[in-house]
């Protein structure tokens, strides 16, 4: 893994009108690290994730993305940040192969009112490919599974080439074997394109065993380090409360919150 930090927060507060959302954040990611955000319902990880792709700016303190302010993030840096938001409702109707919803990847290399090139399709082609989707790029994207959505989706993040990868709550909404086949596709693209990769979920369980890092939030940062470190009783129980009860599974640590398996 690289050394340098591709992302710096240093002492940033973000804000909605008169509320704050995170407050005094500082942390660094890594080029190369596969970063796991977790926290409660209202802990600041969407916005978190609004100010790495520039839609969101401190109101105190800085926050630094490649080689420039947030705010000051121009088209060649958003391309070099895809994006799988989290899963919405689809309309099954809806004209639109998976192919198409590949090719939006590629929309901002393109331009507007201009025709994808060989070498756009040839990405495409290789994005599809990579996320296991090529033979089914003619399907419509609405008749797929939950778990083809979300393939096809990272496909089109993957379209951008780009070096970071945002990941907002991809597991929820597929069933559990997706979701293990998802964690499985998307540690393969951490190690073949030696991506960054910020991961924002609920599921501490799901994700703790496969990430370099793991962020802890709630408002502010409660922690940053290997899940070893993080995922104590004393730790979590700061954030999550005193419900939090600490198991073991396949000798790791399982973690139950509010009488609620994360599994």
């Amino acid at each position: 893994m690289a050394s340098s930090p591709i992302v710096q927060f240093t002492h940033a507060t973000f804000s909605y009108s008169n509320r704050i959302a995170l407050e005094d954040i500082t942390l660094n990611i890594k080029a190369g690290e596969f970063v796991g955000v977790i926290g409660p319902n209202g802990s600041g990880k969407t916005t978190f994730l609004k100010g790495l792709l520039g839609l969101m700016t401190p109101v105190r303190g800085e926050l630094q993305i490649f080689d420039c302010a947030c705010e000051a993030l121009r088209c060649h840096h958003r391309a070099r940040i895809g994006y799988l938001p989290q899963k919405g409702m689809t309309d099954p109707n809806y004209p639109i192969t998976a192919w198409e919803v590949a090719m939006m990847g590629r929309f901002g290399a393109i331009g507007l009112f201009r025709r994808p090139s060989r070498t756009d399709e040839t990405i495409v082609r290789e994005s599809l490919q990579a996320v296991g989707m090529d033979d089914l790029k003619g399907l419509p994207f609405g008749t797929l599974s939950g778990g083809e959505q979300q393939r096809v989706l990272i496909a089109r993040a993957l379209s951008q080439r780009p070096e970071i990868l945002l990941l907002d709550e991809p597991t929820t909404g597929i069933d559990a074997n997706a979701q293990r086949q998802l964690i499985d596709l998307i540690r393969h693209l951490h190690r073949t394109y030696h991506l960054t990769i910020v991961f924002v979920t609920h599921d501490i369980n799901t994700i703790s065993p496969f990430v370099d890092t793991l962020a802890l939030l709630k408002t502010r940062l409660y922690g940053k380090g290997p899940p070893h470190e993080i995922l104590t009783k004393e730790t979590l129980s700061r954030v999550y409360g005193e419900e939090v009860i600490m198991a073991e599974r396949d000798q790791r640590p399982y973690i139950i919150i509010h009488d609620t398996h994360h599994t």
